[in-house]
């Protein structure tokens, strides 16, 4: 729909408009085809936000100096360059928290993906409402975050979006507690426990390394360990986080424009490419199509134009003009036939936030929807 259709919607009945428009908008979107394969599984972060109702009830004794942690305390001591005896410390007043290594455990039993009801979660009126406001009270950081990164403000307020409503759930556990717990008591059931439970380590690394140049090491943050209002983890910090408010210090907790800055950054470091759409609608040529092929290679772009169409996939206009390599993105939809889409190499970019082409479709639609309402809004004011 073209907005200059817009007026004469709102002239008749503007709140009721603008939420027309918007539903069919991403009606349109979700009909034109939207995709993924993997179920989540985090690059920046360990994994996503669930079980957020777990209470301190699942706190267990301090670790103390007992042999594996003075063990633990010593080796990241050792690697990170750091006090041995304030490690010391720091690890033996960390709690247990005995749910947290169940909530990594994959499901006993596995639901079926659905893109749908996923969607659902995310592209919903009270987080574009919240958004459309994020994005106005730090216009300014935004437009100088895509000055600088390249990054389209829609795709920073779509990732902050999905990751913490906007500020409102940055998780309450002590990361500390939360590292040191999934490395001394990482779960042996876990398919992947010995890397999963050296990845935690390196993170509790990262994260004393941080608090000890920072004086604190009280800071909260997911189960998993992810902090602030882009859920970074402590490597994440380490490596792209910025002081985008110019205060000389680092804050994803507190600073709204360092979490802007250093989303940025981060697809700027993962390869975003400026002005290049995430993804195309696609069709099928039934007679020519070869699926098996064009789905192999997973999400990582792969074909060109040519050899992508050769296969059976049909392109619009736009698509055909691409060029760079495209991915066949699959997208389950429970019972009902999955969806798809032609995925760039700035979808691809999306992904290594969060390796969920479920999540990453949330975050491009998500951060689509509310600039269409902030511009809708914008139209709505000027019309008064």
């Amino acid at each position: 729909m073209k907005t200059h259709t817009a007026p004469f919607y709102m002239a008749l009945q503007p709140n009721l408009a603008l939420r027309q428009i918007i539903a069919t908008l991403l009606l349109l979107a979700t009909l034109s085809g939207h995709a993924s394969n993997k179920p989540p599984a985090k690059a920046h972060k360990a994994v996503s936000h669930k079980a957020a109702a777990h209470k301190a009830s699942t706190r267990g004794p301090v670790y103390g100096k007992t042999k594996e942690a003075t063990a633990l305390a010593d080796e990241l001591a050792q690697q990170y360059k750091l006090p041995q005896t304030w490690v010391r410390e720091q690890i033996s007043k960390a709690q247990h928290l005995k749910g947290v290594p169940k909530m990594v455990l994959p499901p006993t039993v596995p639901t079926a993906k659905n893109w749908r009801a996923y969607r659902e979660r995310f592209i919903e009126s009270r987080r574009i409402d919240a958004g459309t406001q994020f994005w106005q009270t730090y216009e300014s950081a935004l437009t100088r975050a895509e000055q600088t990164y390249g990054v389209p403000a829609e795709m920073i307020v779509g990732i902050i979006g999905v990751e913490t409503f906007y500020g409102q759930n940055m998780g309450n556990y002590r990361v500390l507690d939360a590292l040191t717990t999934l490395t001394l008591n990482f779960p042996a059931a876990h398919p992947r426990a010995a890397e999963r439970q050296a990845f935690f380590k390196s993170e509790l690394g990262h994260f004393l390394a941080q608090a000890h140049s920072q004086g604190n090491a009280s800071a909260t943050g997911s189960f998993a360990g992810a902090m602030g209002w882009p859920q970074f983890m402590p490597s994440s910090v380490a490596k792209f986080a910025v002081d985008f408010d110019g205060d000389g210090r680092i804050d994803l907790r507190n600073s709204p424009v360092d979490a802007i800055g250093s989303v940025a950054n981060y697809f700027k470091a993962f390869g975003w490419q400026t002005g290049m759409p995430t993804h195309y609608p696609v069709g099928f040529d039934e007679a020519r199509l070869d699926k098996p092929t064009l789905l192999a290679p997973d999400i990582l772009p792969s074909f060109s134009v040519s050899n992508f169409t050769a296969k059976g996939a049909v392109l619009d206009e736009q698509a055909q003009k691409h060029a760079g390599p495209l991915a066949l993105v699959e997208l389950f939809n429970g019972d009902e036939p999955p969806s798809y889409v032609a995925g760039t190499e700035n979808f691809y970019v999306v992904t290594r936030y969060n390796w969920s082409s479920y999540y990453a479709l949330a975050v491009i639609e998500l951060g689509q929807a509310i600039k269409v309402n902030r511009a809708l809004s914008s139209i709505q004011s000027n019309a008064r």
